[in-house]
């Protein structure tokens, strides 16, 4: 089994990486594979709205120009999905909108393409808007037959600076949660 998860902050190392990190050694420690991917390193565009993919129908966006086919793919190979965003403006950062929009379009266009995947989402926020974060996230799971981990507590911590989240002890606590109850319901879905 495995867990793709993706970092939509623009800080390769910043505090969504820290938690994404912290839930991913969770599941390391379960003997479930993982795999991080930095979308600060990747080139997202924005969808298009060609609805070529409703065509094709070949789980892929007809736009071959960036990187997004690429973590398509990656999508398609887990057991498990893990999306990390940081919260910007009460909501989720660019790259991460531009993944979901365009990875959620193409799942449109080829039903039961995430069906029975577990999904988990995360985001480390200063102060507002940590709950429509993760409701954004939240919903791409939804919408596609995906079933959802979650821990004991919303899935976010509290920081501003580069190391804040480890500070913030029930968020981390929270993570840690995260990661084996993530591990536990792939383990329940895949024996």
């Amino acid at each position: 089994m495995k867990v793709v998860a993706f970092n939509g902050s623009p800080r390769k190392d910043g505090n969504t990486t820290i938690l994404l990190r912290c839930v991913l050694e969770r599941l390391d420690g379960e003997g479930i594979g993982t795999e991080l991917i930095q979308l600060s390193e990747k080139r997202i565009e924005d969808c298009r709205s060609c609805y070529r993919c409703f065509e094709n129908q070949d789980r892929e966006c007809s736009n071959k120009e960036d990187d997004l086919n690429e973590c398509i793919a990656k999508m398609v190979e887990a057991e498990g999905i893990l999306l990390g965003s940081p919260t910007y403006f009460a909501n989720v950062a660019p790259r991460m909108k531009a993944l979901i929009d365009r990875v959620g379009l193409v799942a449109f266009a080829n039903p039961g393409m995430f069906r029975h995947k577990v999904g988990a989402s995360l985001t480390a926020a200063n102060r507002l808007g940590a709950c429509h974060t993760l409701d954004a996230m939240n919903r791409f799971f939804y919408c596609f037959e995906m079933f959802l981990a979650g821990s004991n507590y919303p899935n976010m911590a509290l920081g501003l600076e580069k190391g804040d989240v480890e500070k913030d002890e029930v968020g981390m606590e929270t993570m840690r949660l995260l990661g084996v109850n993530m591990a536990l319901l792939l383990k329940k879905l895949h024996s």
